[in-house]
């Protein structure tokens, strides 16, 4: 305390008017050890009690420190005090009332940040980027950052500037980007002439790829608000491509033609229109110098990105493009790893510098993959992910050629991870795409799949992986549909299935057991809910997989489904966590809707759970029950009547309870309404229709769950087309609210004009119209959004 004491009397001296006192402070000053320094300059800075200007000169010379000694100092601090520094700025830009003091520290924190990014660019301190973003009015991290990269003298810190501002917009919500757009962009664009005119002349161009980068990242963030400012910088980055052919040019090449398709996909086809040729035959030039391009050129990379971005603002009109950039597309994606089997000996020749990765096998022998060019073919294989989803049939003629790359490359652990889930998620596209070819031509290409799809579900590690290739398989059952899958399939997949459930409960024992654990911690906590959270990941793919396989071979599955039924059922026990519950209802949810009414042999185990969970304490489980008791009224039969009846009031209870439409719990209240509706609906025997229908009215209309809101619409156009007296209200007294549930269901996208009740809510309407008395009373209730919604509906359906 008392050498802190002594430290503010030196921060005083140090603003003496008095030569002498301030020249004998600077040297106290230059003698004190510069961890000692950032310490008393914090405490300094924290302290509420300290006057203002001490505060302030601790502030100015703990940034002149980081800037001019920063390598000397930080990296000899250590880890603990490296995090109580960051933790201390933070805090204190939370906490300091003054604006002065609280701008001074910001710029310490940029400073600071700066100097945490390493060569590649990354930045090592990456809470102080969503820090300052949450903190909204210290924007000076910006201002700071630009006028460091305005600094013509050192262009090493002006390209970490640089670096520190693609890290900042690409953490930065486009909201809290906006107000500060115009500033931002006028400064890149004098710093990018200044940078293009220095690289003309001088040939340097280090700068120059790190703002090129920043501006690509602006746009990407930006958005459609882009646009005004494209004009500004399309001609000067075209001029880029077109003459930076020279070798040392590449990486800013590569980094210009990734900015230019990245601004073309920020403000859209319609702008990017009159650019797009140009463009397109400077990439096609670069396209056919391509296989005189080295291996390790990193215009490879940027040129395969980009024309995936193409393909989004194109669209269909980039077919035409495919002959030129298939080729190159599929040799990079066609990257062969070299592989090698090794004994302890050869693994000492080797080291994972050399870019090798290695798994153990155990008897002193390691499986080895040289990892070079992996990340190249991960990127070519996502682009080919890209042209399937976006071109549709249009892509068909390469189907074939890409099937039999994908296939394979599923179950090849080693590679990097992004390789398989491209590989997992091109499976249902190119299925679409081939459809075109006949069933016969389909049905070919899915025998070519399934099995390598299913035994990478039983055989993948990774679980991220695994729930991408889950996924994918069940969507591939959706688009075939009954038949796709043999006795054997069934008989492996079934296993698989079992084997996950079985895993999964084990796991969550696991957990338990190390809850009691004497070393157990908030960390391990963090760590075993991590594990939860993927584990019921996998469980939900689990719920997808049979639901494909019920909606596409309904009751006949059942048999087949009977090996995994205790488990189902033990997910449903009332001492399961919730999303156990959730989930094992849904498996039970498509049981009814698609195994009816031969589901009713298994209601001993699923009603009163059911039932029961329509009061659950948890939203998701409340949803999945209700969800549960529409299927019974539509899909279920005679034998669900009573539950039906039964359901009904709790149902009600859910809907009117106070806190129904709160965030967390609107959708499960939306399935309720929906619910209720299908069984007036389907089994109006079930309940007093006319008692309940005029409160089911003021419950409309649906705004979240927009596949029950389509039900909800259904219902009504059945009541309105039979005129219910009820709905209809005494003279059409209801019609001005019909209008307003109609209108806010089309201005919240709840109807869509694909929808096949959007052309008898437009009919209701223009019966409507015939009235001019009755229409005015009707439109007069709605607002500008509404009316202009209603007028929408009238055009599209």
């Amino acid at each position: 305390m008392a050498e802190q004491q002594q430290f503010y009397l030196l921060l005083g001296n140090l603003m003496s008017p008095d030569n002498n006192v301030r020249k004998q402070a600077e040297e106290t000053y230059d003698t004190i050890p510069g961890q000692n320094k950032i310490t008393f300059l914090l405490q300094a800075i924290r302290d509420a009690s300290a006057a203002e200007e001490v505060k302030q000169m601790a502030a100015v010379l703990l940034r002149r420190l980081l800037s001019s000694s920063f390598e000397e100092i930080y990296p000899g601090l250590t880890l603990e005090m490296q995090t109580a520094v960051k933790t201390e700025l933070l805090t204190s830009i939370q906490q300091e009332t003054s604006p002065n003091i609280r701008k001074k520290v910001c710029d310490i924190a940029a400073e600071l940040s700066r100097n945490l990014i390493d060569d590649d660019g990354n930045n090592q301190w990456p809470e102080v980027l969503k820090f300052l973003l949450i903190m909204h009015p210290y924007f000076q991290v910006i201002s700071a950052l630009l006028q460091t990269m305005e600094d013509q003298s050192n262009p090493r810190v002006q390209a970490h500037a640089a670096a520190a501002l693609i890290n900042f917009t690409e953490d930065c919500p486009k909201s809290l980007l906006i107000p500060y757009l115009d500033s931002l962009v006028q400064h890149l664009h004098v710093i990018m002439v200044a940078k293009l005119q220095e690289l003309i002349q001088k040939g340097t161009k280090l700068v120059l790829e790190q703002v090129v980068t920043s501006i690509a990242s602006v746009a990407d963030t930006a958005e459609e608000k882009f646009v005004p400012y494209y004009d500004l910088f399309m001609p000067s980055l075209k001029h880029i491509v077109e003459n930076a052919v020279q070798k040392e040019l590449r990486l800013l090449r590569g980094k210009t033609i990734e900015c230019i398709s990245l601004i073309g996909l920020a403000v859209g086809k319609e702008k990017f229109m009159p650019d797009a040729s140009a463009v397109m035959q400077l990439l096609l030039k670069t396209q056919t110098d391509f296989n005189d391009l080295e291996d390790d050129d990193p215009q490879i990379s940027y040129m395969i990105s980009a024309w995936a971005r193409m393909c989004k603002i194109l669209g269909k009109e980039f077919q035409q493009y495919l002959p030129v950039v298939m080729g190159p597309l599929m040799k990079t994606a066609s990257i062969k790893p070299e592989v090698a089997l090794l004994d302890t000996q050869d693994m000492e020749n080797i080291s994972e510098d050399d870019g090798w990765e290695f798994v153990n096998l155990g008897d002193q022998q390691s499986f080895g993959i040289k990892t070079a060019g992996l990340e190249e073919k991960a990127t070519a294989c996502q682009m080919l992910v890209c042209y399937a989803k976006e071109l549709k049939e249009g892509f068909v003629e390469y189907t074939e050629q890409v099937v039999k790359l994908m296939v394979p490359l599923l179950n090849v652990p080693l590679t990097v991870s992004r390789v398989r889930v491209a590989a997992a998620e091109s499976m249902p596209l190119l299925l679409e795409c081939a459809r075109v070819r006949g069933p016969e031509y389909l049905t070919q290409m899915w025998h070519f799949m399934c099995d390598a799809l299913i035994k990478a579900i039983g055989t993948e590690p990774d679980s991220d992986v695994l729930s991408e290739i889950m996924h994918s398989f069940a969507k591939c059952i959706e688009l075939m549909g009954d038949g796709c899958l043999n006795n054997e399939h069934f008989e492996e997949l079934g296993g698989i299935l079992k084997g996950k459930l079985e895993e999964h409960f084990k796991n969550q024992e696991l957990r338990q057991a190390k809850r009691q654990d004497e070393d157990y911690d908030e960390q391990v906590e963090e760590t075993l809910q991590d594990e939860d959270e993927n584990d019921v990941y996998i469980l939900t793919k689990v719920s997808d997989i049979l639901h494909s396989v019920f909606s596409s071979y309904k009751e006949k599955v059942l048999p087949w489904f009977e090996q995994l039924l205790q488990l189902i059922v033990q997910l449903i026990c009332p001492n399961r966590p919730w999303a156990d519950r959730q989930w094992g209802l849904c498996i039970f949810d498509d049981v009814v809707e698609h195994c009816s009414p031969s589901s009713f042999k298994y209601a001993e185990y699923f009603l009163r759970p059911m039932v029961q969970s329509l009061c659950d304490s948890s939203p998701e489980v409340r949803q999945a029950a209700a969800y549960g008791v529409g299927v019974m009224a539509q899909y279920g039969g005679e034998n669900y009547r009573p539950f039906c009846t039964e359901a009904l009031p709790l149902l009600i209870r859910v809907i009117q309870a106070a806190d129904s439409r709160s965030k967390e719990n609107v959708n499960a209240t939306e399935n309720c309404i929906s619910a209720v509706g299908k069984v007036m609906r389907f089994r109006p025997e079930c309940v007093n229709v006319n008692e309940i229908l005029p409160h089911w009215l003021s419950w409309l209309p649906l705004n979240e769950d927009k596949e029950e809101a389509v039900h909800t619409f259904d219902f009504l156009c059945d009541l309105i087309e039979s005129n219910n007296p009820i709905v209809l209200g005494p003279d059409n007294s209801n019609l001005p609210k019909i209008f307003l549930i109609i209108a806010e269901g089309v201005a919240n996208e709840s109807v869509k004009s694909e929808d096949a009740c959007s052309k008898r809510l437009a009919n209701v309407i223009r019966q409507v119209q015939v009235s001019a008395g009755l229409w005015t009373q009707c439109v007069s209730t709605l607002n500008e959004t509404q009316q202009k919604a209603i007028q929408d509906l009238l055009n599209t359906a």
